[in-house]
């Protein structure tokens, strides 16, 4: 037998979406004052969206989806497909297959798709709890399912997370609830699943990299340094730094983003000053301790030493050399801003790339993922006064477009591309789909 291959995220092998058009990547951003920010308008990049006769997901002309797995389904460990599928990352496997690891948010009431036998934590009932992942492994050439099943279990409201550069998935908890009561566990962890696991995997907390509400992750190739965002109104950009490189089990340092001194504490633009679009900042990175800590005060105690504070950082995707992240709320119309943290060797720098300046540009952009021809593509999260969710494009230059509209009344999540970026696979969250775009990506 030979030497198996390691399986291998995809991520941008570019120097991000922007290098090569820096000078010109706010070219179209107007500026006209606090709250009345604007980017230059344009037609749809790829057409306008063609109604679904299914009436589930309108695409433009030459895309198409297939659902390749939903809720119900029967898995192959002899439960069902649960409901809430969030962030998920895609793998390449030896033998020209694929495995999508998918979160499922699912809270300590909720329907785990059968009864769960281990996990990491149980209710007063003695139940394993319902949260976790789930892993499909499939046929990278026809995209057809071959095996699906729980690949973790046990935690609590598993929200995204990342891939990493050894082939495993990152499934954060976005909640802290406390041992005693309700579990027999503090919650509030990251857990790690091997991509090439072929059934239920050990959930082993990583302590070290923090408790907080986490949302997703992102790893450095390069440092194996891992990128953190919080989904709280004041939440802090967090970085991880392994005692091991690629081992993070074995302990390391945390810390958390800031300004220098003396320059603004907050990047929400909520209130003044603002963060203008486009303008770099140097940064800073501030050592946190008691990283453990059961009082959920870790953004607080950050923020007292000089953090800067995000309005609910949630997807974030690395490219090479940089990184992009999602704050949900954000903006002076709180619709959603994109940053950019730019990563060298001189000194980190973070820029406001994006901010929305209304529900019908973008709204709650959450996960986020980069495509072949180096656009952002952004899952809305929002129920609010806009019925459908979209997928959003962003180009280089910062302007969003419609990219896919879904019709139900639930977000869209998870978005990734197979390794050859032929297609997008992304989530419904409720009642939980996975789907698969294909359609000219490198246009």
């Amino acid at each position: 037998m030979g030497m198996l291959e390691r399986p291998s995220p995809l991520r941008a092998n570019r120097r991000g979406i922007l290098r090569g058009a820096a000078a010109t990547a706010f070219a179209a951003l107007l500026v006209s004052g606090k709250g009345g920010r604007a980017l230059a308008q344009t037609a749809p990049f790829y057409g306008p969206l063609r109604q679904d006769p299914a009436a589930l997901l309108d695409l433009p002309e030459g895309f198409s989806y297939r659902i390749i797995s939903r809720m119900g389904d029967a898995m192959d460990d002899g439960g069902t497909v649960p409901d809430r599928a969030d962030g998920m990352g895609c793998f390449a496997l030896p033998g020209g297959k694929l495995a999508l690891v998918r979160n499922h948010e699912l809270k300590i009431m909720h329907d785990a798709g059968g009864t769960l036998l281990t996990g990491y934590d149980r209710d007063r009932a003695g139940h394993v709890l319902p949260g976790g992942t789930t892993t499909l492994v499939l046929n990278a050439a026809t995209l057809s399912v071959e095996r699906q099943f729980r690949s973790l279990a046990g935690t609590i409201r598993n929200c995204a997370g990342g891939t990493t550069p050894w082939g495993s998935w990152l499934t954060c908890e976005e909640d802290v609830t406390r041992a005693g009561g309700k579990v027999g566990q503090d919650h509030g962890w990251v857990f790690e699943v091997p991509a090439t696991a072929t059934t239920q995997v050990e959930a082993v907390p990583l302590k070290a990299m923090g408790r907080f509400y986490h949302e997703a992750a992102a790893v450095d190739p390069e440092t194996r340094f891992v990128y953190m965002t919080e989904d709280r109104d004041d939440g802090l950009l967090y970085r991880f730094l392994p005692d091991t490189p690629g081992k993070l089990a074995d302990g390391g340092k945390l810390q958390a983003l800031a300004l220098p001194h003396g320059t603004m504490a907050d990047s929400r633009n909520w209130s003044g000053p603002d963060m203008v679009p486009g303008s770099w900042h140097a940064v800073r990175w501030i050592d946190l301790d008691d990283v453990e800590s059961p009082a959920d005060d870790l953004r607080h105690r950050g923020a007292a030493a000089g953090a800067l504070l995000f309005a609910r950082g949630e997807g974030i995707h690395m490219g090479e050399g940089e990184l992009f992240f999602c704050c949900t709320s954000g903006g002076a119309r709180q619709y959603g801003q994109v940053f950019r943290l730019s990563l060298t060797d001189g000194g980190d720098r973070l820029q406001l790339f994006f901010e929305s300046r209304g529900p019908e540009e973008y709204n709650f952009g959450d996960n986020l993922t980069v495509a072949p021809n180096g656009h952002l593509i952004v899952c809305e999260d929002q129920y609010t006064e806009v019925v459908d969710n979209y997928l959003r494009g962003i180009t280089p230059q910062g302007v969003a477009y419609p990219l896919a509209r879904l019709r139900r009344q639930t977000e869209l999540a998870g978005a990734c591309f197979s390794p050859d970026g032929q297609t997008l696979f992304v989530n419904a969250y409720s009642p939980a789909m996975t789907l698969a775009i294909t359609g000219p990506w490198q246009t």
